[in-house]
């Protein structure tokens, strides 16, 4: 049973984009927290005018809480949702000046590397750049399993949406680089229940739809250990 279920408090909204990594960690700090939201997946092309009537900068996630407060920042919806429930603990594993280097110069070389056409780039030469922070990474991870000790945290649900986007660009060479910590770390973490549940496939939302509640089957899975 959910929070909202045991104290009668209307569920929360999520705006949502199954494959975006921003809204992939906001989704993994909602489950581990236990709480359950009513998610409404985006097409990102067709961005519902409800969603960009309550964050007029169209991206996702967008949080809309009972009171009508809306939080538009993925780190601030992790941020939110572990100060209300916090069961491992994730806000001890927190650095903040790791995850603004992936949020900023990483996630620039990202985007170049995924996205060369776009952004009139050469791809390679940001793959290697993004491979300096993957290093940075490999280096943190030599010392413990997790980036900030032996358990997982904030820090990991914050950045390893992303080194999961800059693997799937090529897995072949990715699989092939020095990063045997790194390697076994963003494994770990994709073949978890916790990523398991929050990575449920729902149709777009249209005003009018059944309710689809987040996390999915929540008493059937067991997000953790």
């Amino acid at each position: 049973m959910s929070k909202q279920q045991m104290t009668g408090v209307p569920d929360p909204i999520l705006f949502s984009f199954r494959r975006c990594p921003y809204a992939m960690r906001a989704r993994l700090a909602l489950a581990i927290s236990g709480t359950r939201c009513e998610l409404r997946e985006v097409r990102l092309r067709a961005k519902p005018p409800e969603m960009l009537a309550l964050s007029p900068k169209g991206t996702v996630p967008v949080l809309v809480l009972p009171d009508g407060t809306v939080i538009d920042e993925s780190l601030d919806i992790m941020r939110w949702a572990l100060g209300t429930s916090d069961p491992e603990g994730w806000l001890a594993h927190d650095e903040a000046v790791l995850i603004a280097t992936n949020d900023g110069t990483f996630k620039q070389d990202l985007d170049r590397y995924k996205y060369p056409n776009r952004h009139g780039t050469d791809p390679m030469v940001h793959r290697q750049a993004g491979l300096q922070f993957l290093h940075h990474l490999e280096a943190r991870l030599t010392m413990s399993d997790q980036l900030c000790g032996t358990a997982r945290g904030l820090a990991d649900a914050a950045i390893m949406p992303f080194v999961r986007q800059f693997a799937a660009v090529d897995r072949e060479w990715f699989d092939l680089q020095p990063l045997p910590h790194l390697q076994r770390w963003l494994d770990s973490h994709l073949t978890s229940a916790l990523f398991h549940a929050i990575m449920m496939r729902v149709p777009p939302w249209s005003p009018g739809d059944p309710k689809v509640l987040f996390p999915l089957r929540e008493d059937d899975i067991s997000i953790h250990g």
